[in-house]
């Protein structure tokens, strides 16, 4: 996160994404399964299953180390999501992990629950690796747009703009510096972009956090 360490639970949020007022439900299936009647019909996917998919990925994300999966789950003895839990009141999800020395965070609450959320992550995770097996881009331009602010560090003096600019002055500042910081400037580079990015959606989060609702 940008000024706070992530704990699995409860829920760690990173305060410059914005949250989804209306989740819906997910369609991941998990199995077929016979009922009373006999007749097969289909099952959501478990903490387990959801749990089990996330780790596959992140087994195979070359240089991803110190994970955490931050719920309001509550957690078992190795520190995930427990699988006997009632449908929370917040479903997201946020997993953060280190790669290539940088911290990296991906959340997600557009489902309606938990087990679909990590099951989505686990799965954007999955189509990300795929980058550089189709040739178009490599994991490092798709993972640069998930790194969080440094510690402590204050969106803005990112963008160079006053602390109580509004929404259009936070606009200006960041597309001013985005001409210095896009890769395909000079001097620019994914990293820096990436870091412009989150101090952006940081400022937009906190201004919408300030409207009445």
């Amino acid at each position: 996160m940008s000024n706070e360490t992530p704990q699995a639970y409860p829920l760690s949020w990173p305060s410059y994404v914005p949250r989804t007022k209306h989740r819906t439900r997910a369609a991941f299936w998990s199995k077929t399964r016979p009922n009373s009647v006999g007749y097969r019909g289909t099952q959501y996917k478990t903490m387990t299953d959801a749990l089990g998919s996330l780790q596959r990925e992140m087994d195979n994300l070359l240089g991803a180390s110190h994970m955490v999966l931050s719920t309001n789950v509550a957690l078992r003895l190795d520190g995930l999501p427990r699988a006997d839990q009632p449908k929370q009141m917040d479903p997201g999800a946020a997993l953060y992990f280190n790669r290539n020395k940088q911290r990296l965070c991906m959340p997600c609450d557009k489902w309606d629950r938990v087990e679909d959320n990590i099951y989505a992550i686990a799965k954007h995770i999955e189509a990300m690796r795929g980058m550089e097996r189709w040739g178009v881009g490599t994991t490092e331009q798709a993972f640069a747009g998930y790194k969080a602010l440094s510690e402590g560090e204050k969106w803005w003096v990112v963008l160079k703009c006053d602390r109580d600019a509004d929404t259009t002055e936070i606009s200006k500042a960041f597309q001013l510096e985005a001409k210095y910081a896009h890769p395909d400037m000079p001097g620019g580079s994914h990293d820096a972009m990436s870091r412009l990015n989150a101090a952006r959606d940081q400022a937009i989060a906190e201004r919408k956090s300030m409207v009445p609702a």
